[in-house]
C-alpha cells in the first residue's frame, strides 16, 4: 500500500487536477481566465471562470480503477442526467457548451456541468428531501438505457478495500476486518447477480436508481432543489437510495411513493443495504492514505458498527 500523501502532495494533486481542468476547457474552446476549485476531496471541483462551466475531477480513486472503466461509467452518468434534464427533472445539468463525453487531460479522466447558484450554507432537510427522492424514481423508471445492475456502486470496492486493510491495522484492527470479511461473505452472494438478489427477494422491483444517496446529493438554488453526481448511477432496488437514512426517512419516502403509485420500501432489503453501506464505510478506510480525512470522517460509523449486531440484523 502506498504511504499516506502530505499535506503538500495534496495540495500538488489539486494543482494538477486544476491546471488539467483549465487546459481542458482550453481545449475545448472555453473562455477560461481565472479557474477556481470549489470543492476538493474525492473530486477537485472547478469553475472554468467566467465561463458557466463546472469541471469534476475524480483523484481519489478505489485500487484498480482504470481509466476505461472510469471513462464508461462517466458516460453514463452524462446520459442518465442529460435524459433526466431532457424530462423536466430538476438536476445540475451537463454543461451545453462542450460535447457530452468525458474529457482526458493529463492523466485525469474529466466531466463538465452547468455552473448553478446554490446556497452552501443553507441547513438541509434530509428528512423532507426524501420525499423528493420519490419523484426522482418516478421519472428514472421511464429511463430507456441499460444500467446493469448495481455495477456503478463498485461492490467490488468492498473487497478490495478489506483486502488493502490487511495492510493497514493502524486504521481497522485485525479483530475488526475479520468481522467485516465475515459480513460481507454473507451479503456479497445476495447482491453479486439481478438473477441472485431477485431469487432472495422476489417481487422486489429493480429499476434505475442514483446509486449514491440522493436526499445528500442535492444542491439548494434559488429556483430550487437540484439533484446532484449521479456518479454510482445504476440499477438496483430503490432500497439503496435510502441506505443509513433511518426509520423516519422511510416513514418520508413511503408516504410520498404511495401518492405517486408506486411500491413502498421492504425491510428486508433496507436492512440488507444499511448493512452494506457499513461494509462500504468500512472498506472506505483503504483510501484514508490518499484522504486522510476519512479516518476520522468514518470514526463514528465504525463505532455504532462494533456495537450493532452482526451484519446489521440482516437475516435470510
Amino acid at each position: 500500500m502506498p504511504a499516506a500523501v502530505t499535506a503538500q502532495q495534496r495540495a500538488d494533486r489539486t494543482a494538477r487536477a486544476l491546471a488539467a481542468a483549465t487546459a481542458a476547457g482550453r481545449d475545448l474552446g472555453l473562455d477560461v481566465g481565472a479557474a477556481t476549485v470549489l470543492h476538493d476531496a474525492f473530486s477537485v471541483v472547478v469553475h472554468l471562470s467566467p465561463s458557466p462551466v463546472v469541471v469534476r475531477v475524480p483523484t481519489v480513486l478505489p485500487g484498480g480503477t482504470d481509466v476505461e472503466t472510469q471513462a464508461a461509467r462517466q458516460r453514463s452518468e452524462l446520459d442518465v442526467v442529460a435524459w433526466l434534464a431532457e424530462q423536466g427533472v430538476p438536476v445540475v445539468a451537463p454543461s451545453p457548451l462542450v460535447p457530452r463525453e468525458p474529457v482526458r487531460r493529463d492523466g485525469f479522466s474529466m466531466t463538465c456541468w452547468q455552473l448553478v447558484e446554490h446556497d452552501t450554507t443553507a441547513e438541509p432537510d434530509y428528512l423532507d428531501r426524501c420525499r423528493l427522492v420519490a419523484d426522482l424514481h418516478l421519472a428514472l423508471r421511464s429511463y430507456p438505457g441499460a444500467l446493469p445492475f448495481l455495477d456503478a456502486v463498485d461492490l467490488g470496492m468492498i473487497t478490495r478495500g478489506l483486502a488493502d486493510l490487511a495492510e493497514l491495522p493502524e486504521l481497522l484492527a485485525p479483530a475488526d476486518l475479520e468481522r467485516a470479511r465475515r459480513e460481507w461473505d454473507v451479503l456479497a452472494p445476495l447482491v453479486r447477480s439481478r438473477q441472485e438478489f431477485e431469487a432472495a427477494f422476489p417481487g422486489v422491483g429493480i429499476q434505475p436508481i442514483h446509486g449514491d444517496a440522493p436526499a445528500v446529493n442535492i444542491l439548494t438554488t434559488p429556483g430550487g432543489d437540484l439533484f446532484a453526481d449521479f456518479e454510482l448511477a445504476t440499477s438496483g432496488p430503490v432500497e439503496w437510495d435510502l441506505a443509513f437514512l433511518g426509520a423516519d426517512a422511510a416513514t418520508t419516502y413511503d408516504a410520498a411513493a404511495r401518492a405517486l403509485g408506486l411500491r413502498t420500501l421492504d425491510d428486508r432489503v433496507l436492512r440488507l443495504v444499511d448493512a452494506i453501506g457499513v461494509l462500504r464505510s468500512v472498506a472506505c478506510l483503504a483510501l484514508a492514505p490518499q484522504l486522510p480525512m476519512l479516518a476520522e470522517a468514518v470514526a463514528p460509523v465504525l463505532d455504532r458498527w462494533r456495537d450493532g449486531p452482526f451484519a446489521g440484523g440482516f437475516e435470510r
